[in-house]
């Protein structure tokens, strides 16, 4: 039976299987276990990269997906994003708080102060690096067109559970690693740490592989079907949500890789993962 960590690390390219040495090996379980620890409440989730004036398709499916299998579990879910997705969350009924660039601590904590959250989650969302500024994956600093969200999980660390999942080096979470990312992929990496990280080559698979953990765990059918998500992808298409590499709304385009090939047999080789487990 192939694990799960395995599927959502297939084909990666831009060096999460060199940080797969430096975590743990069942790290997704880990995550999900996590999760099913806490105390039914709210759960922050977060999400939103900003690539060429739009918001990137990957990220915003993933925590659409994974918010829902929370709802199902009995936890309330509360997307905190800026204006790269905006509208998207609130199509499916979802309570959605709106950062802008320019907000400062005091709007961060006043998310937390209202919500009090029994945990957070992070999608593909930019975090500060360790030079103080955020940037995509060419370097370029995207500072001026970032809220802070990060800052949410900043002031969480230690306090409040919080989980990362990230497929570049310069996501929430990858604080965790970031000498790591120095050293071995030439980036620099998010200052931002979180208690648990998640990798993956597509941050949407990340959060896939997190839901299938917990459907494993918990016997409750969670698994969006590949129809289901094509429809998320779809309303982000309408959104103008772009490629992360080449920047064009392409509904069967996620970070370069075809959906229609390398997605969908991710998708099926999880459920056959998750059948085996309860076989």
């Amino acid at each position: 039976m192939k694990r799960i960590e395995e599927l959502i690390l297939k084909n990666s390219g831009r060096g999460m299987d060199v940080l797969r040495s430096y975590i743990p090996e069942d790290f997704c379980c880990e995550a999900a276990e996590e999760i099913l620890r806490w105390k039914r409440g709210t759960v922050i989730l977060t999400t939103g990269f900003y690539v060429a004036g739009h918001g990137e398709s990957d990220g915003p499916c993933g925590t659409l997906c994974l918010a829902l299998a929370l709802e199902k579990l009995g936890f309330r879910s509360i997307i905190v994003t800026d204006e790269t997705c905006e509208g998207y969350f609130e199509l499916k009924g979802l309570k959605t708080v709106y950062l802008h660039t320019g907000d400062s601590d005091l709007e961060c904590r006043g998310i937390l102060e209202t919500y009090h959250p029994v945990g957070m989650i992070s999608v593909e969302r930019c975090g500060k690096n360790i030079e103080g500024y955020y940037a995509n994956m060419r370097n370029c600093s995207i500072t001026s067109h970032v809220a802070p969200a990060d800052r949410l999980f900043e002031m969480a660390y230690g306090k409040i559970p919080t989980i990362g999942i990230g497929d570049g080096g310069n996501e929430i979470g990858m604080g965790n690693v970031a000498d790591v990312i120095s050293e071995k992929l030439e980036l620099v990496p998010c200052r931002v740490k979180t208690d648990f990280l998640v990798i993956a080559a597509v941050s949407n698979w990340g959060a896939f592989g997190l839901i299938a953990y917990l459907q494993m765990l918990t016997e409750v059918e969670l698994m969006p079907t590949y129809e289901e998500i094509n429809h998320y992808y779809r309303m982000g298409c309408v959104l103008h949500h772009v490629d992360g590499v080449t920047r064009e709304v392409d509904i069967n385009l996620v970070d370069g890789f075809r959906r229609d090939e390398v997605e969908k047999k991710l998708l099926e080789e999880m459920m056959e993962t998750i059948e085996d487990s309860v076989a």
